[in-house]
């Protein structure tokens, strides 16, 4: 069975980003469509046998401003011919599921959500009536165009509970939930690491609708010590935040981050996420998770068991959980058994009998 890869953008690293190399794993010889490919950026890509961009990668800056291009992506997907493929499995958040098939390919999109700056997250996206205004035309038109794409494809899988709901809400479709593969850890790793507990831990790109800046304004009060791993366009303005109790380490290799989690008393999660991979990945540590009570987390996290929720995005909800938090004793056992659920072979055997 020929099968082609395709991927809204590749120039970072991330939990999506995890998923395209276990279906590289799966599938060997696929090769990866995609909008954009920055090298630098994105050397995790190097093991595809081939990467075949759009001609937005021929456009200047593009590759590390697709965001001033969406209304191009559209047609950028639309422009492959996948005429030789048996099948194609899309992974996509945005654009990469209106790719065009004929009769004889078999198109799965596996959603990691619906576009978020046009339906769930408008809002966050678009703040002020004048940015609304000003971009109505420009959402309207994207609307209209994501709703058909969502239509092309010939089965859609969601990736957790929140995403399948969003499937149905905002294009009218059911889906199938298959859970996004994690890599975990050995228990030898998770027994040694609970004694070396020394901060609390946050692993995150530093962009808005992240919501690191509660947790640095949380941590500025309470004066506990936070370690945040990530890079983004908010981390000058979170830096000038942080008291002398929050450290930043910046993008760091799986090793050192391994290292880090390691020495984490908990990890913070206060986005709402549509998996959260990070989530997972704590626990396969012995890391418990202290989570925003929305989105993946409700699919990934046990709460009193494996980590507890808060409710609302504010400081005093925060604060409070990290109390709660202190007086709870976690068995790693059930960290660890917990995050299991959530393994590449166990991914590797859902999908295959999927497809």
């Amino acid at each position: 069975m020929k099968t082609a890869i395709v991927y809204d953008r590749v120039n970072k690293w991330g939990g999506a980003e995890h998923v395209l190399l276990s279906l590289h794993k799966i599938f060997p010889k696929a090769p990866l469509f995609t909008s954009v490919y920055d090298k630098k950026n994105a050397p995790w890509a190097k093991v595809f046998p081939e990467i075949k961009t759009s001609f937005l990668q021929k456009i200047p800056f593009a590759k590390s401003n697709h965001e001033f291009f969406a209304i191009l992506m559209p047609l950028a997907f639309e422009s492959f011919d996948f005429s030789d493929f048996d099948l194609v499995i899309s992974v996509t958040s945005e654009a990469a599921k209106g790719i065009r098939i004929g009769p004889n390919t078999t198109h799965i999109c596996y959603c990691l959500t619906p576009t978020r700056y046009l339906w769930s997250h408008y809002k966050e996206y678009f703040r002020g009536q004048s940015s609304k205004v000003l971009a109505k035309p420009f959402v309207e038109n994207l609307r209209r165009w994501d709703k058909k794409a969502a239509n092309r494809s010939d089965k859609i899988i969601a990736i957790s509970t929140e995403v399948k709901k969003r499937i149905k809400k905002y294009y009218g479709r059911e889906s199938n939930i298959i859970f996004p593969p994690v890599n975990i850890k050995k228990p030898q790793v998770l027994r040694s690491k609970i004694q070396k507990a020394k901060y609390y831990l946050v692993v995150s790109r530093l962009v808005g609708y992240k919501k690191v800046d509660l947790v640095v304004e949380t941590f500025n009060r309470l004066g506990h010590p936070l370690l945040i791993v990530g890079t983004g366009r908010e981390e000058k303005k979170l830096k000038q935040m942080a008291e002398k109790n929050i450290k930043f380490v910046g993008q760091v290799s799986e090793k050192k981050l391994s290292q880090y989690y390691c020495g984490a008393i908990a990890l913070i999660m206060p986005q709402e996420e549509d998996f959260g991979i990070v989530a997972v990945e704590a626990q396969s540590y012995g890391v418990p998770v202290i989570a925003y009570k929305k989105g993946g987390a409700m699919d990934t996290v046990i709460d009193g068991k494996t980590g507890i929720f808060f409710d609302r995005q504010n400081i005093s909800s925060l604060s409070l959980a990290i109390t709660r938090f202190e007086k709870i004793k976690f068995v790693g056992d059930n960290l660890l058994k917990n995050a299991k659920r959530f393994s590449f072979q166990g991914f590797k055997k859902e999908l295959s009998r999927y497809i």
